[in-house]
């Protein structure tokens, strides 16, 4: 039973690396050498003018703005669930904008596009992915927390197991957030201003960590013209500024507008690129004669970087763990007015997530088919892969000014969403399984001004973690909150695949051309990335370090499953009969079509069938025997007094009337 938690610890822990990678690149076998000078003449890419900033600024103008209006318009609502929660009156289409924003970041605005650009389309199966992810999230894991009437993620956990288990998993959840928000926070930034002066980074980075130094890309880029902590700290300052503002609601609605700004950047770069390319037949004749269509490859070896498998089956357990369990996730669905609400804002984000895919990976595409023959990466225009898609923009918008800032504004939707997302989740999560643990019995009032406070606290550790982040190496975010097996293993795996990169022939780069490239002051004309071998590489280094980064969150679930069995097993199962089936959803109910005997197998003693299928009519002893004793699933309570608490609708089956303070 134990299990349970595990998804919690670490489903989603390849996030963590995935940003961290656009901070402080790995050279992916292919990449060209930090050290090599470049044979071509650059052209002329025009850098941002005024109107390119005015558009920029009218995003965070905007997003500001929308915290101000929900700050009036809520001024008569002061309770910490209006602020928190929205007063769970939130309808589907604004949650789904919202969720499709917040997990399609600036990172997927920038590395996608140069993803399928260097390694083809292959990434386009992530719609399966999500499709999976969306399903198991809405039939599974939906209908446990929504009906259970819980604010903070973490509070199943109390539910389930303990105080001890509840406290471990919130400051895991807190620690892991932060570095991450940080990290979101300052990759755009990095990859978008114009020079880094970073050069004494490199210096001391060297000096004190020397075996680190070929596995870090700097980003000193002339691709916008961005001033880097500008950036990083207005970025900060609107996020917090709208979140402390307008709450929940605020951070919805500007998400929504978030989206509609990411589309639309997407789709001006696709229109553009594909007119000066001669269309979308010559895109993807193109993309077809260099190997881009590549889609389908069904080899099972999980050494490989991206197989059907690899997308299919890891995809699955990375989003899994961003949808199924996140608090940021869950407390907009629990917002909603309904658990139809919720289902439907989850449906609705799935078509959001594959327009958002589909653009970017036909970007990509749009991409490829303009620098075919004279990659900007090979011939070192730019300084990393993740700076193609700005440069690429640069270079078709420069007649066209405003629109570079459209684009740079939809990369920044992505980082406005996530943030404003984990700083509402974190204050959130502080709020109710820390700060209400110590002092249960604060006033409306007080608890929204304490909600407040953590907004504007949590949104300069962010910030400011983005400053640290410009000041660490990769490694280092590796160290933080892995005590259980499973995630041991999928750090252990994480950081070994950071220092000792796969071999060229599992993940090597298709091929890029500089055919059309102004030479310089050089006759040779190379044609193709050199692959990087590593030397004195251990024994792992060519097995377990070379799994696919999709299979980091696998194998960190599947460890707290295995190792969860077995201390289960050691240290005496629960009996299922002490299991209330409030608390969980048999997976096994879905199959119509399996035997009553099958399904009674598979509930492990559970008592499904003793109790009405809706959670609602089972919630009444759970809450009781939570008020009655810490040892929740050992105390016998008489059934009959739990339909007598206070507020509880015997015919509606909730407890729509109930204080949370009296509920548990």
């Amino acid at each position: 039973d134990k299990v349970q938690i595990s998804y919690t610890f670490a489903a989603n822990r390849v996030d963590l690396f995935r940003a961290t990678a656009v901070v402080h690149k790995n050279p992916l076998p292919g990449d060209r050498p930090a050290a090599a000078m470049s044979n071509f003449i650059a052209p002329e890419i025009k850098k941002f003018v005024i109107w390119d900033y005015i558009v920029f600024a009218g995003l965070f103008l905007v997003c500001a703005s929308i915290g101000v209006f929900f700050a009036i318009k809520e001024r008569k609502k002061k309770t910490s669930k209006e602020f928190l929660v929205g007063g769970k009156q939130m309808s589907c289409g604004p949650i789904a904008f919202s969720l499709t924003s917040s997990f399609m970041s600036a990172v997927t605005v920038l590395g996608t596009p140069s993803e399928v650009y260097r390694y083809g389309a292959s990434f386009v199966l992530f719609f399966l992915s999500y499709t999976f992810v969306i399903i198991f999230t809405s039939e599974l894991f939906l209908p446990v927390f929504y009906r259970s009437d819980i604010t903070s993620t973490y509070e199943y956990l109390e539910l389930r197991f303990n105080k001890t288990v509840r406290l471990a998993a919130t400051i895991i959840y807190i620690l892991q957030t932060i570095l991450y928000t940080g990290i979101v926070v300052y990759a755009p930034s990095l990859a978008l201003n114009q020079e880094l002066e970073d050069r004494s980074f490199s210096l001391t980075i060297q000096k004190t960590y020397p075996h680190l130094v070929n596995h870090l890309v700097f980003f000193g880029s002339t691709v916008t013209g961005f001033d880097l902590w500008g950036s990083v700290v207005a970025t900060g300052v609107v996020c917090t500024f709208y979140c402390t503002m307008g709450g929940l609601k605020a951070v919805v609605w500007a998400d929504a507008f978030q989206m509609v700004i990411m589309v639309l950047g997407f789709v001006a770069v696709l229109i553009r690129g594909t007119i000066l390319n001669g269309g979308t037949t010559n895109i993807w004749e193109d993309a077809y004669e260099g190997s881009r269509l590549n889609i389908f490859d069904f080899d099972v070896d999980p050494l490989r970087r991206h197989t059907f498998w690899t997308i299919v089956i890891g995809g699955t357990f990375t989003w899994l763990g961003l949808y199924g369990v996140n608090q940021s996730t869950i407390q907009r669905c629990i917002s909603c007015k309904s658990e139809k609400h919720a289902k439907m804002a989850l449906y609705l984000n799935l078509l959001g997530l594959w327009i958002v895919l589909v653009c970017a990976v036909f970007s990509g595409l749009v991409m490829y088919a303009h620098y075919k023959n004279c990659d900007p990466w090979t011939a070192d225009f730019i300084s990393a892969p993740d700076q193609l898609m700005p440069y690429f923009v640069m270079d078709i918008f420069s007649s066209m000014p405003g629109v570079p800032g459209l684009f740079v504004a939809c990369a920044f939707s992505g980082t406005l969403s996530t943030v404003a997302a984990s700083i509402n989740a974190l204050a959130t999560v502080t709020f109710e399984d820390l700060v209400r643990k110590i002092f249960p019995n604060l006033s409306d009032r007080t608890s929204t001004w304490t909600s407040k406070i953590l907004c504007i606290l949590y949104g300069v550790l962010c910030t400011s973690m983005a400053a640290a982040a410009s000041l660490m190496g990769g490694v280092v975010q590796g160290a933080i909150g892995g005590f259980l097996t499973g995630i041991t293993l999928a750090f252990w795996v994480g950081i070994g695949s950071f220092i000792y990169p796969a071999q060229p022939v599992k993940t090597i780069p298709l091929e890029l051309s500089t055919l059309n490239c102004t030479l310089a002051n050089s006759t040779a004309l190379p044609t193709t990335a050199a692959p990087i071998t590593a030397a004195d590489r251990p024994l792992l280094a060519d097995t377990w370090y070379s799994l696919s980064y999709l299979y980091f969150s696998t194998i960190g679930c599947l460890g707290c499953i295995i190792s969860g069995l077995l201390i289960s097993f050691v240290t005496g199962p629960s009996k299922g009969e002490d299991i209330r089936p409030v608390l969980i959803k048999p997976v096994c109910n879905f199959f119509c079509f399996w035997s009553e005997r099958l399904k009674t197998l598979l509930w492990c003693g559970v008592r499904h069938d003793s109790q009405d299928e809706e959670f609602e009519k089972n919630l009444p002893a759970v809450i009781t025997d939570k008020t009655g004793t810490e040892d929740t699933f050992k105390n016998n309570v008489n059934k009959e007094n739990a339909d007598q608490l206070p507020g509880y609708n015997p015919e509606e089956k909730s407890y729509t009337n109930m204080s949370r303070e009296s509920r548990l």
